[in-house]
């Protein structure tokens, strides 16, 4: 019996208003159970930065209270952060297979241990805690992925994960209807669902149409042909393994994460291939180009990725030629739509025929449309309601929704990261706030860039540099040699030497200024320096370049 004074406590750490990062706490006095711990990718103006993972103070600080992390399923933005996660905090994961076949090369490439990784089945039920995790079946755009259901002393939550409704799913698993129902008629107290496509009308179509849309491309093609999608997207995989082998052609893999990905899945069953139908990109060569088929990572233009190296004629094993047809199966995720056009239209120079676009019916989401949400809302019926999974405009159309099907406003929870979402058997509130945001992964870094690096490699990245290299003598404080001026990314110096000169004037105008005045503390000559100059260099060129005196003991 659940004492009268428990309370549930719901704390987005990400996945609220962005896309990417996913990690949601649900704590009941002092245990606490973790769903997802995934990673973002950097926006334009995140100079140098890698990946972008989730602020887990809160988990830090309540180390001893977690439970287990329940993983939904195998996508970086759901899995991404826990190599850097379970440096940190040692506790139970579980996921269904793929997902931690997956999550096991990501943990072996930043070396940490796997041991404590548990499978689970779709339809199983785990008790961790005074947790009751149930793991629900639904389709995505990877295989074995499941929504979940939590049941905790003060009441049922629902999380759907990333899901959508495919009637005629690939691998013939359809979303587990019943269990939601099920859980609907004993009562939830809690819904969080995904938001992605909250905006979109209508029906998400089935997985299979885009099987048809690859037969007519492939029946149209006289030559080599080369399909781009994400890799971790195995059905769509699996459909361009099944059209080549339908016509005769051979199927080579490129790309790391793909080639990873496709080892796991073949490994554990999730993609089945004839014999001999996958080649090593090494033997694409003892085939004639209308007899090979290479499916490969770069369909989001990233700058390393195997397409946008062939698009710059830059892979050592691939170069595309007049007659090679690329068909891009993904959609650009906002922000990548620039990089997306450029790989394309540097495709279209070098020849070949490219397939894109929403049109060509190549790429389907992996998430639900609003009819499919009203479903979901209809099946499960909770008494308190939080959008998660999408930016902020994507949240509120589906509290809209929410609304539109007859759901008290007071009982939709709009939030945002480290929002801490308290309720009762009967109320719900926003109880507070924890620390949440984001931290920045730079190479082997994890935190070490923040706000003030980005501000200043935003500010070397617009206007350069000036160094600024006096020798003084410490003993007299007078100027022994220097000033010199060495200028990157400001000016090209050789065309600018009257600009350069006039300011080498304006820093010894400075540095006697500073004689004069009986200024002898070096950081004061230095802010002089400083402030002269970049006066004067705005004046002159409207520019603000970073500064930098260095001053030398000589």
């Amino acid at each position: 019996m659940a004492k009268q004074t428990q309370k549930l406590q719901i704390i987005p750490l990400g996945g609220l208003g962005e896309i990417g990062k996913n990690m949601t706490v649900i704590r009941v006095d002092d245990e606490i159970l973790v769903v997802d711990a995934g990673l973002m990718f950097p926006d334009d103006d995140m100079l140098g930065v890698d990946l972008v993972i989730p602020d887990i103070t809160y988990l830090l600080e309540n180390k001893d209270k977690i439970k287990a992390i329940v993983l939904t399923h195998g996508h970086e933005d759901h899995i991404g952060a826990l190599p850097y996660v379970l440096k940190q905090i040692h506790v139970p994961v579980y996921g269904t297979r793929l997902t931690l076949g997956i999550l096991e090369g990501r943990l072996a490439e930043n070396g940490v241990d796997s041991s404590n990784l548990h499978a689970v089945m779709q339809g199983d039920i785990i008790n961790v805690g005074c947790f009751s995790v149930g793991f629900i079946r639904v389709n995505h755009s990877i295989p074995d992925a499941v929504g979940l259901s939590i049941k905790t002393p003060v009441g049922m939550i629902v999380h759907t994960g990333d899901f959508k409704l495919d009637y005629t799913p690939i691998d013939g698993k359809m979303t587990d209807f019943r269990r939601f129902s099920d859980l609907g008629n004993k009562g939830v107290l809690v819904m969080m669902a995904d938001s992605t496509n909250a905006e979109r009308e209508g029906h998400t179509p089935s997985e299979r149409t885009v099987g048809a849309a690859f037969d007519r491309a492939f029946h149209n093609a006289r030559g080599r042909i080369i399909v781009a999608t994400f890799s971790s997207n195995v059905h769509r995989i699996q459909q361009i393994i099944d059209t080549a082998v339908r016509y005769k052609r051979k199927v080579a893999i490129l790309g790391r994460s793909m080639v990873n990905v496709v080892s796991i899945s073949l490994e554990l069953g999730y993609i089945d291939a004839p014999e001999g139908t996958l080649i090593d990109i090494d033997e694409i060569g003892r085939y004639r180009p209308e007899q090979v088929v290479i499916a490969t990572t770069g369909s989001q233009g990233e700058p390393m990725s195997a397409l946008t190296r062939m698009a710059m004629s830059d892979h050592r094993k691939v170069t595309i030629v007049p007659g090679d047809t690329v068909i891009i199966s993904a959609n650009p995720i906002p922000g990548n739509e620039k990089m997306v056009v450029k790989t394309i239209d540097n495709l279209m120079k070098l020849g070949a025929h490219v397939i894109y676009g929403r049109n060509e019916g190549i790429h389907v989401s992996g998430h639900a449309s609003r009819e499919e949400l009203k479903m979901m809302h209809n099946l499960v019926r909770p008494k308190f309601f939080i959008p998660v999974h999408g930016e902020y405009h994507h949240l509120v159309k589906h509290a809209e929704l929410a609304r539109e099907l007859g759901m008290p406003k007071d009982h939709i929870f709009v939030g945002e990261n480290g929002m801490v979402f308290e309720f009762t058997k009967d109320k719900g509130r926003v109880a507070g706030k924890v620390q949440a945001g984001m931290v920045m992964v730079d190479g082997l870094g994890v935190g070490d860039v923040g706000n003030i690096v980005l501000r200043d490699r935003r500010q070397l990245s617009q206007d350069g540099i000036l160094i600024i290299v006096i020798g003084m003598s410490k003993q007299t404080n007078r100027v022994i040699s220097g000033p010199d001026i060495v200028s990157r990314g400001f000016v090209y110096v050789r065309e600018s030497e009257a600009l350069m000169d006039e300011a080498k004037a304006r820093v010894e105008q400075a540095l006697d200024r500073c004689e004069d005045e009986g200024v002898k503390e070096w950081a004061a000559i230095k802010a002089n320096v400083r402030d002269a100059l970049g006066r004067y260099l705005f004046e002159k060129t409207r520019r603000r370049p970073m500064i930098l005196p260095i001053i030398m003991e000589v």
